[in-house]
């Protein structure tokens, strides 16, 4: 599996045809086929090519909406 550093993260970040990656405790996922997830935003709020974990605590939903997205690698700290 893939390991990926913050700043290789940030480079999938949906826009102009890129795929779209989030990360959630240390693992990445890939939701570049999800309708909520167009141009690399989430609700206005969140945007791909990052690290959610600490946003994830205020949604309105918990982050086990993620297992629906393929896992594409790990999130290693920089």
């Amino acid at each position: 599996m893939r390991r990926f550093t913050t700043e290789e993260l940030k480079r999938y970040d949906g826009k102009q045809g890129r795929p779209a990656y989030v990360a959630h405790n240390n693992s990445v996922y890939d939701v570049t086929e999800s309708f909520l997830w167009q141009d690399g935003k989430h609700m206005v709020a969140h945007c791909a090519g990052t690290d959610l974990t600490e946003e994830l605590s205020d949604a309105p939903h918990s982050a086990d909406v993620l297992a629906r997205f393929p896992i594409v690698g790990t999130l290693s700290k920089d």
